[in-house]
Parts: structure tokens; C-alpha cells; sequence
């Protein structure tokens, strides 16, 4: 019996051969690359447009075609938008009630989300359904009674009357809850339980470090939403002490408000934000970024 020698198997091809490797930088193509240069020129529009309004005269606004390159009444229409809204009072009054809200949002919601993640109560599931049903309701629909809350406490046109209603956010319990849920192992709130930790020194030295990464992404949020108020402010508040959009809206009265003097306005308005995410913008991605990991 003769026996046939077979050919030796080749080696199959490695899968995945040509994957990039780990830590290979990708590099876009033209079109990529396009579709950037685009977005980023439709997203800068807006500001780039309230710059140019901000330094002409209405009636050059008013004309067609309007302009569109920078003219030379920037400094002013700014020096004009400064002292008729008093925006140096506006400024330090929505710098400390937005500064206020978010610490306030940070903390109280990173404790709240804890104890609905991983603490047990009775009552927990129909509280956390509760919280996340008040999202639903239109916030204009509070305005009357609370109004009425804050002129019984004699708290019209304070700072206060606009600081707590805003504290606590629901959004911001149930973010903090679904973050701690995946980040925070409940075998380690077990572990500080049985060291004997309290459950201050649990918050403070096991859940605030795990939730640190979302806290500054909350925290965020929570700043740029409070500066970016208007509604409750307009209401609760007057132009003798006013936040940056009540100042803005006594801005913009009169028969025939200057447009131009009304951009410049939103442009003093605007720059403190732009100036804290150029400065914190990176810290602030750096520890979304160490948060995806972690997770």
C-alpha cells in the first residue's frame, strides 16, 4: 500500500492583518477634512456675525446687502452697551449665581444620583420615577406659584430668588445615577462599609473621586445653562439688579432699539464663555475622556 505524500497546509492568512495597529494616530481624507472646515465655518458664523454687527451703526445694518466684514465703531458701540445696561454689575451678579448654581447641581446631584444607584430605601424605584417625571412638565407652568413663594419671602429682584429654585436639576440626578451605575462597583461601597466608613467619608473619599469626570461634564451644563437664563430671570429679577439676559433685555427697548449697541451687548455677554472654554477646555475633555475609559 503506497501512501501519498500531501502537501503541507500553507498558513492561513492573520486575520485582521491590516488593522491599524493600537495606538496608530488615524489620519481623514480630503473629504473629511472638508466636511470639518464646514461645520466648523457654520458654527462660527454666528459669532463672527454679532462681531461685525457690533461694530457698525444700525442704519448700515438696516441696509441690503448687510456687511459682512468688521467696521469701526466696535469699542463705541461696546463702551455705549457697557454703561447703558450696567454690564459690570450684570456680569458679577450672572458670574456668581451661575458659579453658585452649578457647584450647587454638582454636589446635590452626585449625592442624590449615589443613593439611588446604589444605596437601598424603600420607595427608591417610584422616587427615581418621580424625579425623572418632572422633566416632562414645562417649567413655565411653576412660574405663578413660585413667584408668589419668593414675594412672601420678600426675595424679589435678589440673587437668591434665582439661585435656589435651580440647585437641583432632575436631568442632573438622573445623569449622575446612570454614570455611578457603570463607574462605581457596588463591591467597593461594600468594601468602605465594612472598614466602617460613614456615609459622609464614603461620598467624599469613594463616590466624588469615581464621579469626577461626570461631575465636570454636570458642572459644565449647569454653568453655561444658568448664564444662558432668561425666562426666570426676567421675571424674578429687575434692571436694578440684574443678570446678563435681564440687562440684555433692558437693552433691547425703546421704539427703536440700536441693533448695533444691542450686539455689542450680547458679545460682552458672550466672551466670559468663550474665555472659560478656552482656558478649561481641555481639562474639561481630558476628564470626559478618562471617565470613557474607566467605563
Amino acid at each position: 500500500m503506497t501512501t501519498t505524500d500531501h502537501p503541507a497546509p500553507t498558513p492561513s492568512r492573520r486575520v485582521g492583518r491590516h488593522r491599524p495597529r493600537a495606538g496608530r494616530q488615524l489620519h481623514g481624507g480630503p473629504l473629511g477634512y472638508a466636511l470639518l472646515a464646514l461645520f466648523t465655518a457654520g458654527s462660527l458664523f454666528p459669532l463672527l456675525w454679532t462681531v461685525v454687527a457690533a461694530s457698525r451703526d444700525t442704519t448700515r445694518l438696516a441696509r441690503t446687502p448687510p456687511p459682512f466684514w468688521f467696521g469701526e465703531r466696535l469699542p463705541e458701540n461696546l463702551g455705549t452697551a457697557w454703561s447703558e445696561a450696567g454690564m459690570g454689575l450684570a456680569l458679577g451678579n450672572t458670574l456668581l449665581v451661575a458659579g453658585t448654581v452649578a457647584l450647587g447641581t454638582v454636589l446635590c446631584c452626585t449625592v442624590a444620583g449615589f443613593a439611588f444607584a446604589r444605596l437601598r430605601f424603600r420607595g427608591r424605584r417610584g422616587l427615581l420615577l418621580l424625579t425623572v417625571a418632572t422633566m416632562m412638565v414645562p417649567p413655565q407652568l411653576g412660574v405663578v406659584p413660585l413667584f408668589m413663594l419668593i414675594a412672601r419671602l420678600r426675595w424679589t429682584d435678589q440673587l437668591q430668588a434665582v439661585v435656589l429654585p435651580t440647585l437641583v436639576s432632575a436631568f442632573g440626578v438622573f445623569f449622575m445615577r446612570q454614570y455611578l451605575l457603570e463607574a462605581l462597583p457596588g463591591e467597593l461601597v461594600e468594601a468602605a462599609r465594612m472598614d466602617g466608613a460613614s456615609s459622609l467619608r464614603l461620598v467624599w473619599h469613594v463616590v466624588l473621586p469615581v464621579a469626577r469626570p461626570a461631575m465636570a461634564v454636570l458642572g459644565m451644563l449647569s454653568f453655561v445653562q444658568a448664564w444662558n437664563d432668561f425666562f426666570w430671570p426676567v421675571v424674578a429679577l429687575t434692571q436694578e439688579n440684574p443678570t446678563v439676559q435681564v440687562a440684555l433685555n433692558g437693552l433691547g427697548r425703546g421704539y427703536v432699539p440700536d441693533q448695533a449697541v444691542v450686539m455689542a451687548g450680547a458679545l460682552l455677554g458672550t466672551l466670559p464663555l468663550l474665555l472659560a472654554f478656552t482656558v478649561l477646555g481641555r481639562q474639561i475633555v481630558g476628564g470626559i475622556m478618562r471617565g470613557a475609559l474607566k467605563g
